[in-house]
């Protein structure tokens, strides 16, 4: 569904919100009626508010969309959620990074 999603949505938000998007995992819920879709965007607050926004008018559309590509008489009912683990991730190789860099320079003293 991640691909699908991906592939459904990329023009999109390139041409409209002007934002890269990526969609980093999927939870379903048991009774396959919930799905829980996570994204990061790489991006300042006002690009991150744009896109949840935007998910939150067109989910429903979004819904629809996925269903006739993947095929599927009922599909779940999408939520969106923002994951920043991406953003720590980088976070934590910056900081990495600075670590390695001061040590150097300590080093070279």
């Amino acid at each position: 569904m991640l691909r699908d999603l991906q592939s459904l949505l990329e023009q999109e938000f390139t041409q409209h919100l002007k934002v890269m998007v990526t969609f980093t995992d999927v939870e379903v819920s048991d009774d396959l009626k919930y799905a829980s879709v996570y994204y990061t965007v790489l991006g300042d607050e006002a690009q991150k508010k744009r896109v949840a926004d935007y998910f939150f008018r067109v989910r429903k559309r979004i819904q629809g969309d996925l269903g006739r590509l993947l095929s599927i008489k009922l599909f779940p009912e999408l939520t969106f959620k923002f994951d920043p683990s991406v953003e720590r991730g980088m976070r934590i190789e910056q900081l990495l990074k600075e670590l390695a860099d001061e040590k150097n320079e300590r080093g070279n003293e």
